[in-house]
């Protein structure tokens, strides 16, 4: 399909700084293909939702992956910053780079926020689109101590250009069930759960189910190409292990609906069936790039927020509703003043039927 298929109009007012609060207060947008669309609140999934449903929420903590530092070569030092996006090894990222075109090949480095010691590193590689690879002396958990220590939450570029990071978004830009430390963008549908409302959903039998994708910033790149058949796919390593699956495969065999939280879970998911058609246990990276045609296999409803235009998410909540359903709630979201992106409001989509579904 062309990219441009995936195109629309958005007011960048309507691209959110901040999140509401409280962060359970948001706006949901309730989109069943062929059905009347309905505006509602977070809180509303206690209704929305049933007993016997499970939600599968993505627990990978969010780093504060921007060191900003200096660039030495010989007696030239030149400021420079950072965004770590993947984890090669227990000593080594792969970052984007800021000014990228200054940078070259053994460059040392020296980054931090004037607290404490320095980050040492040094530049093993350098790629196209900005990115590089960094060596660094310290390894596995110092380094990610040192990291958590020096670094600033990673705002999507769409944010951080409009305004600097501030204390608040340490909490405001975490989920509040974060567990596992990796990912550098948060997954950001289940920033409006609070442990109040996820309470009152296990009170009435909604399960909650932990899987675990560390999120790239690769989810921000621009779609460089005409076609989407001609899209490399950025990769993202996961782990869903064999209880949860049991745990999950149950409610499913006893009626229950799975919930994906945020296109993420959904990913994770949907790569962990796509094998057999079941939900199997999987570890390791996903590439998987879903556009309209895929066949989904485990996800029946997904909470996410909305997305810009011409990207792969879009793309993929248009794969899962129908293209034409999406570009209606869109245009009535943008109509009705919805908020987009990582700190906007969200949407509880119910999958359209597939062709082989009762094949």
């Amino acid at each position: 399909m062309l990219v441009s298929d995936f195109d629309f109009e958005l007011p960048e007012t309507l691209i959110a700084l901040h999140p509401a609060e409280p962060r359970d207060s948001a706006r949901l947008l309730v989109v069943r293909p062929e059905e009347a669309l309905e505006d509602r609140h977070i809180p509303d999934l206690r209704t929305l939702l049933r007993p016997g449903d499970v939600l599968v929420v993505n627990d990978t903590r969010v780093l504060p992956a921007e060191l900003r530092g200096v660039r030495i070569r010989g007696e030239n030092r030149a400021g420079v910053s950072f965004n770590l996006h993947k984890r090669v090894d227990a000593h080594t990222w792969r970052a984007f780079a800021r000014p990228a075109k200054k940078m070259g090949l053994l460059d040392d480095l020296e980054l931090g926020n004037g607290e404490g010691e320095l980050l040492r590193a040094r530049i093993a590689g350098k790629g196209d689109t900005g990115e590089v690879t960094l060596e660094f002396e310290l390894g596995g958990a110092q380094l990610d101590e040192a990291i958590k220590s020096h670094g600033a939450m990673p705002l999507p570029p769409y944010i951080g250009a409009k305004r600097a990071v501030e204390e608040r978004d340490k909490v405001d830009y975490q989920t509040v069930y974060a567990a596992e430390d990796g990912a550098v963008a948060a997954p950001t549908a289940g920033l409006h759960f609070t442990e109040k409302l996820l309470q009152d959903l296990a009170d009435m039998d909604v399960a909650m189910e932990r899987v675990t994708l560390h999120v790239g910033a690769g989810t921000f790149l621009p779609m460089k190409v005409d076609d989407t058949d001609d899209h490399v796919m950025h990769s993202e390593w996961g782990e869903i292990d064999q209880a949860t699956v049991e745990r999950i495969n149950a409610r499913r065999a006893a009626g229950g609906r799975v919930i994906a939280v945020g296109t993420t879970s959904l990913r994770l998911l949907e790569t962990a069936s796509r094998a057999t058609g079941e939900l199997k246990p999987f570890v390791g990276d996903t590439d998987i790039f879903i556009t309209p045609g895929f066949r989904f296999r485990t996800v029946d409803v997904l909470m996410t927020n909305f997305h810009l235009p011409k990207s792969t998410l879009f793309m993929l909540v248009s794969a899962f509703c129908g293209l034409e359903t999406m570009k209606r709630a869109y245009a009535h979201a943008i109509a009705n003043g919805y908020r987009f992106y990582s700190y906007g409001d969200s949407s509880l989509l119910h999958r359209a039927a597939h062709p082989e579904d009762d094949a």
